[in-house]
């Protein structure tokens, strides 16, 4: 068993024009300060990263590992979350989606996509050079709009989307396995992959590809009434990241799973602050120390109600309470009496 690295925190949420939350030296020290050890990084955000020049230069990255490390911290991974959504959309999203693309992609739909691909090529060489084994990223969805459908969806429709999404991210995987990183889709409704089920059925069309892995978040399941801790045993051998976040599901009599169009902090199902939810993180804490988990538990900070800031330096004392150092002998050693086979022959009468 292994000892979760950590706590860390995705720097996403926090990023912005005012300092400390507006280039990588003065957040790294910003989450140094909350007792963060490690930083997720989001690639898209041009003030803190340069990801072009990760792909094409490792001094950047040394340099950037530099900065890091004179702060207190380290990279974890790196996050394409907003290019990996733009390799696949359904038309209905279009006009949504447009302005995570630079504007030379947006309104045509074919030079987005391509542009989100050749992102996804340059994080993993950039993952690479900055020495990262894991990445964060969304699937895209060609199907969503019809999760739920009336009428019914025609026969072959879902099959034809996993098809065509597993057809768009196999040469995404094939360039991720020459670089030696593994491509973690974080599992979220709104993706095409948002539970186990539509998991399997993309793992199955890329051929079991062995870079294609799972970024655990279990907010994500508590707002689908899903078994996050039974997930965790299914997927164990997939599950490369874990994203520490907490939610509640409090269904009325006007609303549950879907929120009845309300604003978040009206709705059934919202995400909180780390403990202000219902996630049982023991048992998940507990479960990843017992699968040997070799990963990082990054702070994803998504609340209703608490502030930001408040919310991390809460979050890292969170994660550092639950983070278990990993026993290096049984708990009844002291009562060993050695291995001897006569002896334990004799004890069950076939001496």
């Amino acid at each position: 068993m292994r000892t979760l690295k950590g706590p860390a925190i995705f720097l996403a949420q926090f990023a912005g024009d005012r300092p400390p939350f507006s280039n990588l030296a003065d957040i790294a020290r910003w989450a140094a300060s909350l007792g963060f050890e490690g930083v997720q990084i989001p690639s898209w955000d041009a003030r803190l990263f340069d990801l072009r020049r990760a792909a094409e230069s490792r001094g950047y990255c040394e340099e950037a590992q530099g900065t890091l490390a004179e702060a207190g911290v380290q990279a974890t991974e790196l996050s394409t979350h907003l290019q990996g959504q733009l390799v696949a959309v359904h038309p209905a999203y279009d006009a949504a989606f447009d302005g995570f693309a630079p504007p030379a992609a947006r309104g045509n739909p074919a030079a987005r996509q391509a542009w989100a691909v050749e992102q996804l090529a340059l994080a993993a060489r950039a993952s690479r050079n900055l020495g990262l084994s894991a990445h964060a990223t969304f699937s895209g969805a060609l199907a969503w709009p019809y999760v739920y459908p009336w009428p019914q969806r025609p026969a072959g429709l879902v099959e034809t989307a996993f098809d065509e999404l597993a057809r768009r991210w196999r040469p995404i995987l094939d360039a991720f396995e020459e670089q030696g990183v593994d491509l973690c889709y974080e599992i979220h409704p709104g993706e095409d992959l948002h539970d186990g089920a539509s998991f399997e059925m993309f793992l199955s069309r890329v051929g079991d590809h062995p870079r294609c892995n799972i970024l655990y978040d279990p907010s994500h399941f508590v707002l689908q009434a899903l078994d996050y801790l039974d997930f965790l045993d299914i997927y164990r051998e997939r599950i490369r990241m874990f994203h520490v976040k907490d939610a509640e599901f409090r269904p009325t009599g006007r609303q549950g799973v879907y929120g009845g169009y309300q604003g978040w902090a009206e709705r059934a199902g919202r995400f909180r602050s780390l403990g202000d939810g219902q996630v049982d993180f023991g048992a998940v804490f507990s479960k990843l120390a017992q699968h040997d988990f070799d990963g990082w538990a990054v702070l994803e900070w998504e609340c209703a109600l608490k502030h930001p800031e408040d919310g991390a330096r809460e979050g890292a004392e969170f994660i550092r309470r639950h983070i278990i150092r990993v026993t290096e002998r049984a708990f009844d050693d002291f009562a060993g009496s050695g291995a001897d086979e006569a002896a334990n022959r004799r004890m069950l009468g076939i001496g």
